[in-house]
């Protein structure tokens, strides 16, 4: 899930570079170098072998002030958030380093359609002048024997060579492009959802009936923290949905007005007349009036005048309770049983670190969270979140919203614009920012909205739906097993469980056993996946003797801390990897991040942004050589010590100034004035004072 990112800083965070105090300098009554392998584990210290621990530093009494005094202004390392009209502007100044991209790849200054309104730079010789150094290596898509898009602006130019064929392969293992026409309708507002609205409106979700709705919501809540927890819910989630939908709901399927909520953006009208601005046969336009009507009707609802009109038809399909469809019915059947679930992780659980995953052994992936709002708004960045390889065969994504009408209509659009396996909407983040907005694991408090979310959602679209969770909201107030018997008749396909409640956030550790008490308590159409702290094979051998009714187990900081850990689990062994070996994992990042990204400057930077906020996570690995005890467990912090070779110790720095090191060795010099901060640390690196 995207919340392990945000929170690891709680256990990780250092100021700067400094290392953290070995207990030698905190505790005078304890020596690491004289303890024995328990009396660190008890300490939560990884049990190194001796020979592989630095000496004890000098006294440094005298010394901290002054350094904390250096460290002091590194908070200033970072540069500030630029505005878009200062970096607009910067993009004019710098418009003669940015040769055009068509004449990039034709080297033909004559091929640029727009002529002498381009707003990049048409000078070939003059980019040629200033075009940094290539990169030693060779071109990841000639090494793929594909031919290379960015031409002339190719950082591995000199490896190039003729390839019979075009440069739109990466177009065909990559999928779910954001289509233009759809971002304009939803620009435009003139996006219509029928089968969502139709489905909240006789719910009474829709428009102004979101009031009476949030009434019931706090009812709900406040029950929910009584002793008895779930028969009112029960009782109350019932008297909210009793009411069928007649016909004059299901003709009335447009929005009545701007919506009262927060979150989305004022819908209009949805008028016959726009349907010319639409592309009738555009593979993208499927907003179109043929495409809609084809997708109401596939799911139960008229849109045409003359089945509108046959009342008494329409009353009895709705009404005869033995003509329906459970949600559950019409489903895609999907199994994650005893497949290797790799998390949504936010930042490195990117396209190319995914491909890295399904490489090592994962077998079902998941995208990074999007927010409903961003998507509904035709944001080009978070659709580019739902991006898919050709190699994910079993890829969902994962999406978070606050209200059932901006989450099913987001699922509408996903189901429909995409291609997935899966859909998972996130109820379990912790993050301030999506709490705050009455998303993630806000939802935990709002027991009958989540009914309300997870219910519409899969009844609009037959993409399996999928919940993650946290235990709950607020420590020792557990509201998931209270709902677990019933989130399987929501229409839910399958449910993630960290074991976890948001106070907690990952001060203690994931508490497994009350995972295996909701696994027990779910009802049998509904798989239950665990995750929280798996770091080896061991733990998930043990999790899933502990508990046979447990699907599968969703690994989330021990897959970045450690990808390789899916082949550890399918080969059951310990791997004690190399150096070497895990550099070359790291050049298949590198290969894969150019790819996706681009072998052009701009694409080197974007690549060596994401190995570095990798490479904030993986100096935490310990390779097995060096332990008294294995397997490493996750909450273990080593003590000042040093690997078997050069590269084994650059790697297990927690300098950011070495990472940077690490990522000049597979993409070359940073540029002049190359910052770094990782998103959830506060350590930073510049040139100047980290070099």
């Amino acid at each position: 899930m995207s919340d392990v990112i945000a929170e690891l800083a709680a256990d990780t965070s250092v100021e700067g570079d400094a290392k953290p105090a070995s207990p030698v300098q905190s505790t005078k009554q304890f020596s690491v170098y004289e303890a024995t392998s328990q009396e660190l584990i008890e300490r939560s210290m990884a049990p190194i072998k001796k020979e592989f621990l630095c000496p004890p530093p000098p006294s440094r009494s005298g010394k901290q002030n002054d350094a904390a005094d250096v460290r002091a202004p590194q908070s200033g390392l970072v540069q500030e958030k630029k505005s878009k009209r200062q970096l607009k502007r910067e993009r004019r100044e710098q418009s003669t380093i940015n040769l055009c991209p068509q004449v990039a790849r034709t080297e033909d200054v004559n091929s640029c359609q727009y002529k002498d309104k381009c707003r990049f730079n048409h000078d070939i010789e003059a980019f040629k002048a200033q075009k940094p150094d290539d990169i030693e290596g060779q071109c990841p898509f000639v090494a793929s024997e594909m031919k290379c898009a960015y031409g002339l602006s190719c950082r591995f130019l000199g490896t190039h060579r003729d390839i019979a064929g075009n440069s739109d392969e990466k177009g065909k293992s990559e999928m779910n492009y954001f289509n233009k026409e759809t971002q304009r309708l939803l620009w435009k507002n003139k996006m219509t959802f029928i089968n969502a609205d139709a489905k909240l409106k006789s719910l009474g979700l829709l428009g102004h009936a979101k009031k009476s709705n949030a009434a019931e919501e706090n009812s709900v809540e406040k029950t929910q923290n009584g002793v008895n927890g779930t028969q009112p819910t029960e009782v109350a989630v019932d008297s909210a949905v009793s009411s069928e939908p007649t016909s004059e709901m299901i003709q009335d399927v447009d929005i009545p007005g701007p919506l009262e909520i927060e979150e989305v953006r004022p819908m209009k009208k949805a008028k016959p007349e726009d349907e010319e601005n639409s592309k009738p046969g555009d593979v993208g336009g499927v907003n179109d009036g043929v495409k809609v009507e084809e997708e109401a009707k596939k799911n139960g609802f008229s849109t045409s005048k003359a089945d509108v009109e046959d009342e008494d038809s329409i009353k009895i399909v709705e009404t005869d309770s033995s003509l329906k469809l459970h949600p559950r019915e019409k489903k895609k059947l999907i199994d994650f049983r005893d497949k290797l679930y790799l998390a949504p992780l936010t930042t490195v659980g990117n396209l190319p670190f995914r491909r890295l995953c399904k490489v090592l052994g994962a077998d079902v992936t998941c995208g990074e969270m999007a927010m409903c709002t961003n998507l509904l708004q035709g944001q080009a960045s978070e659709w580019a979140l739902l991006r898919r390889h050709s190699s994910e065969d079993l890829f969902g994504v994962q999406i978070c919203g606050s209200y059932p009408d901006t989450v099913s209509r987001t699922v509408e659009l996903i189901d429909r614009e995409c291609t997935v396996d899966f859909i998972d909407i996130n109820m379990g983040c912790p993050i301030d920012m999506v709490v705050n907005k009455s998303a993630g694991s806000a939802l935990l408090n709002k027991p009958l909205r989540m009914k309300n979310i997870v219910e519409v959602s899969s009844s609009i679209v037959e993409t399996p739906i999928t919940i993650k969770v946290r235990t709950a909201f607020f420590e020792g107030k557990n509201r998931i097993d209270s709902l677990i018997a019933d989130i399987g008749n929501w229409g839910a396909t399958a449910v993630t469980i960290h074991g976890r409640s948001r106070q907690q956030r990952y001060s203690k550790s994931a508490d497994w056993d009350y995972i295996y008490q909701c696994t027990k308590n779910a009802s049998t159409n509904l798989q239950v996946i665990g995750n929280g702290d798996v770091y080896s094979y061991l733990d998930w051998n043990k999790h899933k003797s502990d508990c046979p009714e447990l699907s599968s187990c969703m690994i989330a900081r021990g897959a970045l801390i450690k990808p390789w850990i899916f082949t550890e689990i399918k080969e059951q062994r310990h791997w004690d990897i190399t150096s070497g070996e895990r550099l070359n994992i790291m050049k298949d990042f590198i290969r894969f991040g150019l790819q996706h990204w681009g072998s052009d400057t701009k694409g080197v930077e974007t690549t060596r942004h994401f190995l570095l906020e990798w490479l904030s996570y993986t100096f935490r690995y310990i390779p097995v050589g060096l332990l008294d005890v294995i397997p490493q467990q996750i909450n273990w912090r080593p003590p000042s010590y040093f690997g078997r070779d050069d590269l084994e110790t650059l790697m297990m720095s927690e300098s950011a100034g070495d990472w940077v090191r690490i990522s000049e060795m597979l993409l070359g010099k940073v540029p002049e004035g190359f910052t770094f901060a990782p998103k959830h640390k506060s350590n930073a690196y510049d040139r100047a004072e980290n070099g």
